[in-house]
């Protein structure tokens, strides 16, 4: 298998320029979900006197899917921060090739490479 990276561990196909904008848009995803979810459990949950109505738990059930899948991205971002500190950033652990860059500026946090994210049936 042919190895995609440089001497100093980092992915062959990415540029020092190219790392540095893609940390800049994962810390910047990282700011914007954390403030999701703050803003998410500060939302006013409706009296406990009070029945539940059908908008309530409709409401509360769209709070709890949209905080779900908030911390699951925020997962996924610290997963790829961690993966650029470990010099394994840019690169699929299935396949060992390059995740193209047009990809990774679309989805920072991508961990898999085109072909292996189809095989594995999966979004990220």
């Amino acid at each position: 298998m042919v190895n995609h990276r440089t001497a100093d561990g980092r992915a062959a196909h990415l540029s020092a320029e190219d790392l540095a904008a893609l940390r800049a848009s994962l810390h910047e995803q990282r700011l914007f979900r954390r403030e999701q979810l703050r803003q998410i459990g500060a939302a006013v949950p409706a009296p406990a006197h009070r029945p539940p109505d059908g908008r309530a738990a409709a409401r509360e059930e769209v709070r709890a899917a949209l905080a779900a899948s908030a911390r699951m991205v925020l997962a996924d971002v610290e997963a790829a921060l961690e993966r650029m500190r470990e010099g394994r950033y840019g690169n699929c652990p299935l396949c060992r090739g390059p995740i193209p860059l047009s990809h990774l500026v679309v989805v920072p946090q991508a961990r898999y490479c085109g072909r292996c994210r189809q095989a594995r049936g999966a979004g990220e």
